[in-house]
Parts: structure tokens; C-alpha cells; sequence
């Protein structure tokens, strides 16, 4: 350095802001070697005056300085090395002072204001790394308060790893997260500016990770072995142990933040997706039973043994059903729940399709058709949902091939079992109907407006009526408890007996107002002498019985603005919305199989819907029903489910059904006079197969079929729905309470027990709540692994309520005289997630990680 140089650092030292009720500035200035011995006299400052320190003018110095001058700024040059404190006259001096050198590291330390002489050679390790504005500026950035030698270890690691702000967890994480661990930019950069021996130094201290030859791979499995240990019930492998760290507690933090952290769990999963290869995690687990694994979450392959484990116990018909489902809830707060959902959901569906089955086949005897209706509608619909929802989930999966299995039961118990079985059983109840489409205790379709909307006119309220094509009972019934659970308001859903033919023409026409309907020699339909073919025409037939009233599409509704709602339905009381998305899927034999998608589908866009129609036209009271329900079923149809008829002349004809003005004896139907719709002077005959049979008919499409008499396409549903003005809480939707239940506010061991209590069954307006729970210290950092809580249970039992959750934390020294808080945090809020903040004390007499897991 030039004395040049020197003389403007000197310069800006003297000119810097006096603080601390300094009256001056007294500057020492070391020269180890004497380099500027020559120089000193040639060197004039504006602002200080200059003393040569020599070992034999201590006190003149001081008595200059404290007696003769006591104002003027001075540079104390010593051509000589400090001496210890022992041996130095001017300590006391040198305390209120200030120190300079040429030196690289003292001149960083001058400026990052560190005042600790034995930090030198701290700094001087890394005067590569300082030589770098750019790693400087973001070293400088951290604004560390108190440097120790380990904080700028730590703070150099970090700027290296481009960090924000130091953390040492941090840099691993950053270190972990590269794809490639052997060519890793980072650790480059760490040998090349930094100091390598340092990170495997720190990472002994705080994660027990020693080894001759340390590397990020090693370091890799040595972090997710000691994880499985933490989890698994049995023994882990003996060619792991060595890998399972002594600080056991700190590593599980660490990969719980790593794995459940929403900006790195994808690097996580390619890490573990890695080591789980190298490990060979896959041949261990088959030596394993599940339980010794049912709570490991580290590697993908224990959800994929789970899955396969619980598969083969429902083929051999094990039925631990409510162990099985257990298990999926608790699998759903594990790590790679997600990327397995699809099959934990199809695995579940079965399952409650097997345990349905179990009850109903017991069930299933000769009844009236009004018994079979309300045991259908009370407890046998569950199949069906069951059915299509484990479809729903099939189809997603993108290896089949695991579950196919499963699927072919499922198949032959819902469609062998169950609907076989219900629908000759029904059929055989039919038949004491004597040809008569009249179940004495039912309302009928064609009684829908008389009996549910014109109550409304006669009140002189608006009503929506939304009329979903082939929206059968049991997709309805899901759908009503959808709106109960998300929607301010009130939704109940009854029943109807479904028109014959069970077909959208029929159904259609029969749910309009009406004096007559009547059916030509072509098979259409007309309402009082109008064809219900097509909106506009039932625009005609609702304006017969209302000038206030519209019929409109659903997809001309769903793309109106705010003020084009109010000017279509402004001044209408009486609004029929005909949606079709379920239908317009089943009904095509190139779209027949996402029939069960397009149930999901039609009950997102009716939520839509129903939010559009409250939001903008104010509506109160909105009623949902179908024209007619379906039978579908996967598997191919064989000879037995298809009946012959021959050729009919003088005949409409379907795969489910005949109308013919002719007698006709076909083996194995049912026929009906078509009497309750047309009234006495018809001659016009319903001819339907028995069961879930078909007609056969050329063609492809055959699996989805409606028209017949079956209890899926004849009961129809009706859901009303009544929006809540009130300001009353009675219907606001409301997620459920968790309480923290533990008594004890205090934490005295590494791993802790914490007991919570859902206050609530999830009913109608009490809707899940899921909550991230975890240990935090007074400056927001992690300090235990996350807990994920999922308060949904629909049981009265206190007990199916309640969660113990176990909580690791790091091990490191607390003080028992600090705040630390456990956190429950709503992920699902966009704005304020904290669901409460619990503060406790910590206060672990010995950290001791040599706990037995």
C-alpha cells in the first residue's frame, strides 16, 4: 500500500462522526515490520497530529495526550508489533482508541468495525475471498452484530452459497439441492474462496457427520439414513449403521424444514429419488413387515410398499378395513402422500366399496319398490359413489399396472355382486306393480313444478331451477354435502320417481309445467301441444305458465358479466338453467369411459354457477335436479348382460328400451303402459330388460346406457338449496377449531409429546382444517421438525378426535429464561396463516441426542 494511500484511509478515519462522547479521534497505528519507519516524517495530515511510539516514550505519550493536549485528533505510529496487554503502557489508552494497519485483514476489519485483534487470523484465511467486491458487498450485507470466528466461517460459507443471510442450514440445504453432488458449483467455490475443512467442521459440530473422506453424497445418505431411524420400528440394515448420526435430533429437524418446505421439496424428492437407488432401500423393505415402516416417510419406496402391501391383504380378502383406512389418514401428513394420492384414494374407495359390499349383500332380500327406493337412497348408494370414485382415481394413475388387480375386484364385486344381484331383486319388485309406473308414497317427476316450484310463485318468491343431465341421485348426494360444507345457506336433498323412458326427452318434459304431454307418431315429445325439443321451445312452454320467466343454456350464462345477469334475469321469477356435461360425456362412445371426470367436473361448474347466480342476481332460493340417472360400468359387457329382441316394426328402439303401440313378449323385460304420462287413451307400451341388461344394438357405447327401470336412472334427485341473507352465524361456513390440549407450557425433553383436540365434528357448516405445527425461538428460526395436522373427522367420539403428535428438537443449548413458541399455521390462508402462536419454555437440563428411537 502507498503512502498515498495510506494518508486518505488515515484521513477518512479522522474525519468519521464522533460517537460515544468521544471529544477526539486517537488512532494507533502498528507497522509489525517497520515497512513506513522511513516514511512517518512525510506523512501530514490535515486533521491529526502525529507521535512516533518508541519503548521508551510511554510516558511522555500519556502525559501528552491526557495533560498537554487533550483536544487535537493523534496518530500514534509504533514501528514495532503490539505488545501484549502485560507489556503495553498505553492499554487504558488504546481501549478508548481506535487501531489502523496495512494489513489486508485489519483494513477489513477497520471497516466491517471489528474490534477483536484475534479475529486476524480469522480474516486472514480468507483475504481470497474479500479480494471480490462482489462477495464482499454481500458478506458486508449480513450487518453481522457480533463476529465470532464461527459467524464468519458461517458468513463466508454463505456468501459463497448465495445466500440471503447466513445460516449454515441454509448452506447445506443449498449444497444438497444441486443436482450433480460430485461437480457441485458450490462446494467449488467453497476450496477455491473458502476454507473446505471448515464446512465438514461444522457440519461435525452441528450434525455429527465425521468422516476421513467427507462428501456431499456421503453427507447426503448419512442425513436420510439417520432419518429412517428415526421412523422405523425394526432394525435398521447393519450396513447402515454406521451412517446413523449421534446427533440424531438435529438431522431430523433438518430434513423435516428440507422435505415440507414448499420451495425445496422438489430438490428433495430428486435427492432422495438418488440415494434410494444407492441404498437399495427397496430389497430392505421386502425383509421388513409394514409395520415396522408405516411411519417412515424419507424415501418414495416405503409409500409404494405401503400401497402394495395393502393391495394384497384386499385381494386375499383380509378385511381390516378400518385399519386399512387408518393407515391412508395417517399417510396423508407423510411427505410424498401427494405424489401417491391417486393410488392412496383408489385403495380407499375400494376399501369402502369391500366394506359396503360386506354390509348390503347381507342386506339385499325381496322388498316393496318403495322399501327398495329408501334403502337405496339411505345406504346403498354408497357403492356407487364408491365405484365411481375409485375410477375417478384409477384413471389417474399413471402405472396402472399396480392396482389392475385391484381393479378387476372392484369390478366383479360392484358389477357380479352388487348390481346384479340389487337389479334382479328390484326387477322381481317391479313386477307387483302389475304394468303400473306408480310407486304409491313417491312424488313423481311429472309432478316436479306442481309439488317444488310452484310454491315458490304462490309466495311470490324467484326460483332457479338447474336441471344437470344425467346428475343421478348419488353424485347428487355428494354434491349437496359439498354445498353444505362450502356455502353460507341451507341444502337438503329428496327424491322423485324418474319418468320411463328414463331418457333426456322424457325426463326433460316432464320436469316442465304442464297440462298434457303428449308423444307422436315419430317419438317426440310435446308439452300442451309445444315439442320440448330445444331451449327455445321451453322458453314458450315456461312463458305459457309465466311472462316472468327464461330457459337458458348453461354455457350462455357461465360467460355473462355482472350487469348482463341483471339484464337477462332482472324481473324473472321463474329461471330453468339446462346444464349438460355429464350426459354430453356418457352418451358418446368415444368420451364413455370419462363419464366419472365429468361428474367432478359438473360439480365444480354448478358451484360456479350457484356463486354466479348469488353474487350477481342475489338469488335465495335455487333448486338442482336431473332428467334421468345412468348405469355405467368399466368392464366389457359380455353375451349374458344383452338382451335379444329381433327386429320391431312401428318401434322406437334403445340398448335399455322399446316403445311400441304393439303388445310385444320378449324373455327377460319388464313392460310398462305408458298410461301415467299420457294419460287413458294411450296404447303406447314401455318395454325394458330386466336388471342392468341391454337391447342388443349395433355399435360401440353400450357401457353407459340410461332409459331403463333401474334405481340408478329412475331416482331422481332434488337438491334445494336456499342462500342466507341473515347475518346469523346458524350457516357460516366455518373451518373447526384444534386446540392445544397438553397442559404443561414447558419442553424438558428432546423429544416431546403434544396432545391436540379437534373441538368439532366436520358436519354441514364445520368444514377441515389443516395445520402445520412446529417450535420456533424469539427470532423466528425452526427449531423442531413440522407436524401436519388434518382435522377432519365426522365422529362424536372424543377420542377419533384427538392428535398426539411427537416433536424433535434440535439439540442445542436453550435458555429457559427466553420465549420459544409452538406454531400452528393454516397453510390454506392466503394472508394471516398463523393459527395461533403458543409460547412455552425450554428447559432440557443435559442435551443429550443419544436417544433411543
Amino acid at each position: 500500500m502507498h503512502l498515498a494511500q495510506i494518508k486518505t484511509l488515515l484521513e477518512d478515519t479522522f474525519s468519521k462522526e464522533l460517537s460515544e462522547g468521544k471529544k477526539r479521534h486517537i488512532v494507533f497505528w502498528y507497522d509489525d515490520d517497520g515497512e513506513f519507519k522511513e516514511d512517518i516524517d512525510e506523512l501530514n495530515l490535515e486533521n491529526a497530529k502525529i507521535i512516533k511510539l518508541s519503548k521508551n516514550n510511554y510516558f511522555y505519550v500519556k502525559y501528552q495526550l491526557e495533560k498537554v493536549d487533550t483536544n487535537s485528533n493523534y496518530l500514534l505510529y509504533a514501528p514495532f508489533e503490539k505488545p501484549s496487554p502485560k507489556e503495553n503502557y498505553l492499554l487504558d489508552v488504546l481501549k478508548y482508541s481506535m487501531e489502523f494497519s496495512t494489513d489486508k485483514a485489519a483494513v477489513i476489519m477497520r471497516d466491517l468495525n471489528i474490534s477483536d485483534d484475534s479475529l486476524k487470523i480469522v480474516f486472514r484465511k480468507y483475504i481470497k475471498f474479500f479480494n471480490n467486491k462482489d462477495r464482499y458487498k454481500i458478506f458486508k450485507g449480513y450487518e453481522i452484530e457480533r463476529y465470532t470466528e464461527e459467524t464468519v466461517d458461517v458468513a463466508v460459507l454463505s456468501a459463497l452459497c448465495r445466500l440471503p443471510y447466513p445460516d449454515f442450514d441454509e448452506c447445506l440445504r443449498v449444497l444438497l439441492m444441486e443436482e450433480d453432488l460430485k461437480n457441485n458449483k458450490y462446494i467449488e467455490a467453497i476450496e477455491k474462496f473458502g476454507r473446505l475443512d471448515v464446512l465438514w467442521k461444522l457440519a461435525d459440530k452441528y450434525y455429527g457427520y465425521n468422516d476421513k473422506e467427507p462428501t456431499l453424497e456421503k453427507l447426503a445418505v448419512f442425513m436420510l439414513v439417520t432419518n429412517v431411524a428415526y421412523s422405523l420400528n425394526g432394525e435398521i440394515p447393519e450396513t447402515w449403521r454406521k451412517y446413523v448420526s449421534s446427533r440424531k435430533a438435529d438431522c431430523v429437524v433438518f430434513l423435516s424444514n428440507f422435505m415440507n418446505h414448499s420451495l425445496y421439496s422438489a430438490f428433495y424428492d430428486r435427492l432422495a429419488n438418488s440415494m434410494e437407488e444407492k441404498l437399495k432401500v427397496r430389497e430392505y423393505i421386502d425383509n421388513w413387515e409394514m409395520e415396522d415402516y408405516i411411519n417412515c416417510d424419507t424415501f418414495r419406496a416405503f409409500d409404494e410398499a405401503i400401497i402394495k402391501k395393502i393391495k394384497e391383504q384386499l385381494l386375499i380378502s383380509i378385511g381390516e378395513f378400518e385399519r386399512y383406512r387408518d393407515i391412508i389418514q395417517a399417510r396423508r401428513t407423510k411427505h410424498w402422500y401427494n405424489l401417491f394420492k391417486s393410488e392412496y384414494e383408489c385403495i380407499y374407495w375400494a376399501i369402502e366399496l369391500f366394506d359396503c359390499w360386506k354390509d348390503v349383500s347381507q342386506d339385499i332380500r325381496q322388498y316393496t319398490p318403495l322399501e327398495f327406493i329408501k334403502k337405496y337412497t339411505e345406504q346403498y348408494y354408497r357403492l356407487d359413489t364408491a365405484y365411481r370414485k375409485f375410477y375417478a382415481s384409477f384413471d389417474r394413475i399413471q402405472n396402472k399396472e399396480l392396482l389392475m388387480e385391484l381393479k378387476e375386484k372392484v369390478e366383479n364385486t360392484y358389477v357380479n355382486g352388487y348390481l346384479n344381484i340389487l337389479s334382479i331383486k328390484w326387477s322381481d319388485s317391479m313386477e307387483t306393480l302389475n304394468g303400473n309406473w306408480k310407486i304409491p308414497g313417491m312424488v313423481m317427476q311429472k309432478d316436479f313444478y306442481s309439488t317444488y316450484i310452484k310454491p315458490f310463485e304462490s309466495r311470490g318468491e324467484r326460483v332457479f331451477v338447474v336441471i344437470s343431465d344425467a346428475l343421478r341421485y348419488e353424485a347428487a348426494r355428494e354434491f349437496c354435502d359439498m354445498l353444505n360444507k362450502e356455502r353460507k345457506g341451507s341444502c337438503d336433498i329428496v327424491f322423485m320417481q324418474g319418468s320411463i323412458p328414463s331418457s333426456t326427452n322424457i325426463g326433460m318434459a316432464a320436469l316442465l309445467p304442464h297440462k298434457a304431454i303428449t308423444i307422436d307418431e315419430d317419438y317426440k315429445v310435446y308439452v300442451d301441444g309445444i315439442s320440448s325439443e330445444g331451449t327455445d321451445n321451453r322458453n314458450k312452454i315456461l312463458n305459457n305458465y309465466s311472462q316472468e320467466s327464461i330457459a337458458i343454456q348453461y354455457e350462455d350464462v357461465i360467460e355473462m358479466k355482472r350487469d348482463d345477469f341483471r339484464k337477462t334475469f332482472g324481473g324473472k321469477d321463474l329461471i330453468y338453467i339446462y346444464h349438460n356435461t355429464i350426459d354430453a360425456r356418457g352418451d358418446h362412445a368415444q368420451t364413455e369411459r370419462e363419464v366419472f371426470d365429468a361428474v367432478e367436473e359438473a360439480f365444480e361448474e354448478l358451484k360456479v354457477l350457484i356463486n354466479n347466480l348469488v353474487n350477481n342476481v342475489t338469488a335465495t332460493n335455487i333448486i338442482i335436479t336431473a332428467d334421468h340417472g345412468f348405469i355405467y360400468k368399466r368392464g366389457d359387457l359380455i353375451e349374458s348382460d344383452k338382451v335379444a329382441k329381433g327386429s320391431i316394426e312401428d318401434a322406437y328402439e334403445n340398448r335399455r328400451f322399446v316403445l311400441s303401440t304393439k303388445p310385444l313378449e320378449l324373455e327377460g323385460t319388464l313392460t310398462f303402459s305408458m298410461e301415467y304420462l299420457l294419460g287413458p287413451d294411450t296404447n303406447l307400451n314401455f318395454i325394458t330388460p330386466r336388471g342392468v341388461n341391454r337391447f342388443k344394438v349395433q355399435g360401440a357405447g353400450a357401457n353407459y346406457v340410461h332409459g331403463g327401470t333401474s334405481l340408478h336412472e329412475i331416482i331422481i334427485p332434488v337438491v334445494i338449496f336456499k342462500n342466507g341473507r341473515s347475518k346469523s352465524s346458524k350457516n357460516e361456513v366455518k373451518k373447526v377449531d384444534v386446540k392445544l390440549t397438553s397442559i404443561t407450557r414447558k419442553i424438558t425433553n428432546t423429544i416431546s409429546y403434544l396432545e391436540f383436540f379437534q373441538t368439532e365434528k366436520i358436519e354441514d357448516k364445520r368444514i377441515p382444517l389443516r395445520l402445520k405445527v412446529y417450535f420456533i425461538d424469539e427470532d423466528g428460526n425452526r427449531i423442531s421438525n413440522e407436524n401436519i395436522i388434518i382435522a377432519d373427522s365426522k365422529s362424536e367420539i372424543y377420542e377419533d378426535r384427538s392428535f398426539r403428535e411427537k416433536f424433535v428438537l434440535k439439540n442445542r443449548k436453550y435458555d429457559k429464561t427466553k420465549k420459544y413458541y409452538l406454531i400452528m399455521e393454516d397453510e390454506e390462508e392466503t394472508i394471516e396463516k398463523i393459527y395461533d402462536k403458543i409460547p412455552f419454555i425450554i428447559d432440557i437440563a443435559i442435551s443429550n441426542d443419544d436417544f433411543g428411537f
